[in-house]
């Protein structure tokens, strides 16, 4: 048995504010955000906020604000279909292209929707081969059936289930989980040591897919995160929630804030350094 000066202990993981999670608010207003409120870094939702898609205004952003960009988010949604170009490979190339010239370590990526019949034929091998290609990871999210009353469409390829698939690294999303009405502890356990990236966020179920501060709904969000403590999870916490409803931005802020509270405290970190350090950059702006 190793003695206690033998261990080595697996730094804490990171914990980031996706840029979504100030909508409709601005790209710029997260990385603000981001470091008021004492996070370690952001992921970039890739969307259509120009300066989303800009690599040289994020860096002016994360330069700025002392804001390390941990990862870039793919643009996979249907409002982003003409972002980065209409041919889903280009638009994964140039997200590892961001992720190589912004410091990012990670391409979050959802799996095809099932109309885009030739990428989700190709996709599992696709992602294996753009991995072998670059040290930056790229993590297949979780997703969930559509479902509209009592009906349930599949809507993604070859599976929203993603440990169902043969990838390299997983995302796994617990408002997702909580959509699809899945086992997250089980999903967990499935990626097992290919998880790669964590979208934390809550849910109760609802075939919207709520994205709630963690603690609001029924989801194992704090068993997640000490379970991340205790293995040496060496990817991030990604902080992704819905704060649409928020009737003012200080209210948009304490939300953001009780989410940053509740990760660090599950993960079994101090918030003391962080908050210190951006408190410091702030004054030092000013």
């Amino acid at each position: 048995m190793a003695k206690p000066r033998d261990v080595i202990r697996t730094p804490d993981p990171k914990v980031a504010l996706s840029t979504a999670s100030v909508y409709p608010e601005s790209t710029a207003t997260a990385f603000e955000i981001a470091a008021r409120l004492g996070y370690d870094g952001v992921e970039v939702m890739v969307w259509t906020d120009p300066v989303s898609q800009d690599i040289e205004a994020l860096r002016r952003l994360s330069d700025y604000h002392r804001m390390p960009i941990l990862a870039v988010h793919a643009p996979c949604l249907l409002i982003t279909q003409r972002v980065w170009s209409t041919d889903p490979w280009v638009k994964l190339q140039r997200a590892r292209a961001a992720a190589e010239k912004l410091g990012a370590s990670a391409v979050v990526v959802h799996p095809p929707f099932r109309w885009q019949r030739q990428y989700a034929r190709d996709f599992v091998q696709g992602i294996w081969r753009m991995a072998d290609e670059t040290d930056v990871r790229f993590a297949v999210e979780n997703m969930y059936p559509w479902r509209y009353r009592d009906r349930e469409m599949q809507a993604y390829a070859p599976d929203w289930d993603v440990t169902n698939d043969d990838y390299r690294h997983f995302t796994i999303d617990l408002s997702h989980a909580a959509t699809s009405r899945t086992d997250a502890l089980g999903m967990l356990d499935r990626m097992s040591d290919r998880l790669g990236h964590v979208h934390l966020a809550d849910g109760k179920g609802s075939a919207k897919d709520e994205h709630l501060v963690p603690g609001r709904g029924n989801q194992p969000c704090a068993e997640v995160l000490e379970h991340l403590a205790h293995t040496g999870f060496d990817g991030h916490v990604v902080i992704e929630v819905n704060t649409r409803r928020a009737m003012s931005s200080a209210e948009r802020e304490a939300d953001l804030a009780e989410a940053l509270a509740f990760t660090r405290r599950h993960l079994g970190q101090s918030a003391t350094s962080a908050s210190g350090a951006a408190g410091a950059a702030g004054t030092e702006r000013r």
